[in-house]
């Protein structure tokens, strides 16, 4: 058939079962737009391109589906970079579509030109700008596939304005097919064997996990074959945190006991996950003497950090599926004992009587109080922050799919993230946590939120600075404040003029009351914090 560019774009979206995309509008992808205008995909505009990257980042990781976001030339697309980052360093499947300069005026400092390729190339699995609208079902169906395939990740393909408008004769193909690596049942039946002399093996849960959607045969893995789990940095829901073998997470001040456990181990099976600075420790976490099993779908991860003493190229719910289907053999007595030991220990450490201030509101308290009045599989989304370490140490993720966030540690995507998840899982509820300087760096999508009628939730833990570097900060210059200070707005009241639900938190005893309405009033609610500024870590000592 013969069509324009930008139509041939969108024909192959809708065959690739786009359902929803993420956008700032810009005049030079207008075409693409126009297209859209006859199609059920849902078009969320945002306000800013980097929200709109971080809600087709939260989308992709709830929904299992490709993200999908576009935003304009030059000016619009560095905006994307924040949530094209994210979706890199978190293997989640993207597809940027950006607007580009005319063909003709390529390479002469054109109004808004950038050099994509050039400019995204180390942030993405791929960068492209299609040149000949002839080659558009050739280059959008392979951007999907490679966004999907191996360790997924996003692909940007830039789109010259005059190309989307030439009118050419285009054959739209059918999706490639994802091959994914085969397992070889030799080389699992190796790994068992050595798990199965193991003295204090634990198994390490990465994002392959969740991407997979495999949990449900870790935990039969687990239990099958006598081993501890802890999960990676920030994916704490491939494996239900209530499990007796869940031994706590990787990550910013995480348990003792959990570290330990990994660092007296003489066999670690990580399972579909790079090992990343912060769940390394500043890759200092595994011992030289400790054999390492490592599975990942991709061979560039094996190897990377640690040198692998048995290396397994292999999806996640593959190897466990193929695993499962062998003998589990006798061990030790003593490793049952030892995850036993290692759960009761976690689980003091994330479990405690709640505080409750009476000045302020304690953080605490507030998780306390959420995990009884949320539903069990309520999707959390954060920001980076050290508000964050109150949920990491006391919430527990029940099941897959119920943490969205960056481990990046990209502030501000705490409210577009929650935007894409609820989106994506329309029925569940979803709650956002970000710190007052997060916040305000993404807060303009609440209006995207009400416009689309997105009931999400956003807790904003205010304490009127940047809590994470004013740490750092007295941690290595003690009474040397400076840039760290904020003098914030109400919140709440910026809310409520957005057309949202919103109230602000003085006391722990105003919490659960400022819930119920929130989760009662059907809109995009907002519920500020008031915390005590002199505490700015979980691991403090409470005031009295």
């Amino acid at each position: 058939m013969r069509i324009s560019g930008g139509k041939a774009i969108v024909e192959v979206m809708k065959v690739e079962g786009v359902e929803s995309v993420f956008c700032v509008p810009g005049e030079s992808y207008l075409g693409v737009l126009d297209a859209l205008y006859d199609t059920n995909i849902n078009v969320i505009s945002a306000r800013h391109e980097g929200g709109a990257s971080f809600m087709a980042e939260g989308y992709a990781k709830m929904s299992g589906k490709v993200g999908v976001c576009m935003a304009t030339r030059g000016v619009g697309s560095t905006n994307l970079s924040i949530g094209i980052h994210t979706a890199y360093q978190d293997s989640t499947p993207m597809v940027v579509l950006i607007g580009q300069v005319e063909r003709p005026f390529k390479a002469r400092e054109a109004f808004q030109e950038v050099d994509l390729a050039g400019y995204y190339n180390h942030i993405a699995k791929w960068a492209i700008e299609i040149d000949d609208a002839k080659r558009i079902p050739e280059i959008m169906h392979r951007a999907f596939a490679m966004a999907k395939s191996g360790r997924p990740g996003p692909v940007v393909v830039g789109l010259p304005h005059d190309m989307l408008e030439d009118k050419v004769e285009v054959h739209i193909r059918k999706p490639y097919p994802i091959v994914e690596p085969g397992v070889d049942s030799a080389a699992v039946r190796e790994a068992l064997n050595i798990l199965a002399v193991a003295e204090n093996p634990v198994l390490i849960a990465g994002g392959g996990v969740t991407l997979s959607g495999s949990s449900a045969w870790l935990i039969q893995f687990a239990e099958k074959f006598t081993i501890p789990v802890v999960t990676a940095f920030r994916r704490f829901d491939a494996f239900p945190n209530l499990h007796p073998h869940y031994i706590g997470w990787l990550g910013f001040g995480p348990c003792k006991s959990t570290l330990e456990a990994i660092k007296k181990a003489d066999v670690i099976l990580a399972l579909g996950t790079r090992f990343s600075q912060v769940s390394t420790q500043d890759y200092e976490l595994l011992s030289e003497n400790t054999k390492l099993i490592h599975v990942d779908i991709s061979p560039n991860e094996l190897g990377k950090v640690y040198a692998p003493y048995h290396a397994i190229v292999s999806d996640a719910k593959a190897f466990l599926v193929e695993a499962l289907k062998q003998e589990a053999s006798a061990v030790s007595e003593g490793r049952m004992e030892m995850i036993v030991r290692a759960r009761s220990e976690y689980e003091t450490f994330s479990t405690s009587k709640p505080y409750y201030s009476q000045e302020y509101t304690d953080m605490e308290g507030v998780i306390h109080d959420l995990i009884e009045y949320v539903p069990e599989n309520t999707v959390i989304t954060s920001d980076a922050g050290n508000f964050f370490g109150w949920v990491c140490r006391f919430f527990p993720f029940r099941e897959e799919k119920t943490y969205v966030g960056p481990t990046s540690g990209a502030m501000g995507y705490g409210l577009p993230g929650a935007i894409g998840a609820k989106i994506a899982s329309p029925d569940r509820t979803v709650i956002s946590f970000s710190g007052d300087g997060g916040f305000m760096m993404t807060m303009q999508e609440l209006e995207t939120a009400a416009r689309y009628n997105v009931p999400i939730i956003a807790i904003v833990v205010n304490n009127n600075m940047y809590g994470t570097i004013r740490a750092h900060q007295e941690k290595h210059f003690p009474g040397r404040v400076v840039a760290t200070d904020l003098k914030n707005p109400d919140y709440a009241a910026l809310s409520r003029l957005f057309g949202c639900h919103g109230e602000t938190v003085h006391k722990n005893a105003d919490f659960v009351p400022a819930l119920k309405r929130a989760l009662d009033s059907g809109k995009p609610a907002l519920i500020e914090i008031q915390t005590d500024p002199s505490i700015l870590s979980v691991n403090q000592v409470k005031r009295s």
